[in-house]
């Protein structure tokens, strides 16, 4: 007790000291910088999952395009949590193998598949009633991840390439959500994940359906956001938002400075959408320094802005896109 006594007058006599010597404005900038480290220290923890977790053992999750890419990893990912697996695509050969891999691993009832076009309402309520009644269970989580890129300039796209995109990538977050979220506000339980892309945020060439369908994507998990809290509501919602994934799906995409802006493993990326849904994080700007960018668009005038994309090859890193091979 003596000891503590003792550490706790030093202490005292310390920031007294100093605070004779600096004043106000000293022990301000003291105070900033320690609430700088413990934000970073905040950070750190969260960006490498070591934050509290909750628990998906039993959970009904339900995934869109499921069948590849990050959509199957998490399904193996949350399948090895003890988690009751459902997974549509409208690849149905893939969508089985994925199934069929994780019901040789959990179980023979641990995952179903539907074949469905999330661009069709009425596909989307089919698949989610054969997924409720094959696993007994309403939907707990709900990830809209299913997407597709064209990646056509403006005057090169078609009609039906532009429909296709905004249909998949934001008007199909509509279908999916109406059909599950009444029953998740209903028993004060749900997490609705929302897979966008930093071209929610960011304007790139040779991207104009795909941004516009991810900044729609960003808009409503937002828009989502502000009604459940409008209603004090416990369903959750997440927003991911990563840079370049190497999962095929934009094979030729080039990052002018890797060490900056790395094309994201499908590994990494996925390791860290799931530790972001279990951490019920809200929104995950991936790799993390890609927030500067969103500040710079924000503050600054737009000729700035524009000049900082062109100076990092944004603006040409879909200069030799393929895409995956169909």
């Amino acid at each position: 007790m003596n000891k503590l006594q003792s550490f706790l007058t030093r202490g005292q006599d310390f920031w007294q000291k100093f605070y004779e010597k600096k004043g106000k404005k000293g022990v301000a900038q003291v105070a900033a910088l320690g609430l700088g480290l413990l934000y970073l220290q905040y950070q750190v923890r969260k960006h490498n999952g070591w934050l509290k977790k909750k628990s998906v053992v039993n959970e009904h999750i339900f995934i869109t395009g499921g069948a590849s890419g990050i959509g199957k990893n998490m399904a193996l990912r949350f399948a090895r949590l003890g988690a009751k697996i459902s997974i549509v695509d409208v690849n149905e050969d893939a969508l089985n193998q994925v199934v069929g891999q994780i019901n040789s691993l959990h179980g023979e009832k641990a995952a179903f598949g539907v074949k469905c076009d999330v661009s069709d309402p009425q596909s989307v309520k089919n698949a989610i009633k054969k997924c409720i009644d094959f696993h007994q269970k309403k939907i707990d989580i709900l990830i809209n991840n299913a997407g597709v890129v064209s990646g056509k300039q403006i005057l090169e796209n078609t009609d039906a390439g532009i429909a296709r995109t905004m249909n998949i990538n934001t008007t199909a977050h509509h279908w999916t959500v109406r059909e599950v979220l009444g029953d998740m506000i209903a028993n004060k339980h749900g997490h609705i994940v929302t897979i966008a892309s930093i071209a929610g945020w960011v304007g790139v060439r040779g991207l104009a359906d795909y941004c516009a369908s991810k900044f729609g994507a960003v808009g409503f998990d937002e828009s989502l956001r502000f009604e459940l809290r409008a209603t004090k509501s416990n369903v959750k919602t997440t927003c991911i938002c990563p840079y370049f994934i190497n999962t095929g799906m934009f094979d030729g995409a080039k990052s002018k400075f890797p060490l900056l802006f790395p094309i994201l493993s499908e590994n990494y990326a996925t390791t860290r959408i799931v530790n972001a849904v279990l951490q019920d994080e809200t929104v995950v700007i991936m790799p993390i320094i890609l927030n500067l960018s969103i500040m710079v668009k924000a503050i600054f005038p737009t000729c700035i802005y524009d000049n900082m994309m062109e100076l990092f090859g944004v603006s040409e890193s879909m200069d030799h896109f393929k895409g995956r091979q169909q």
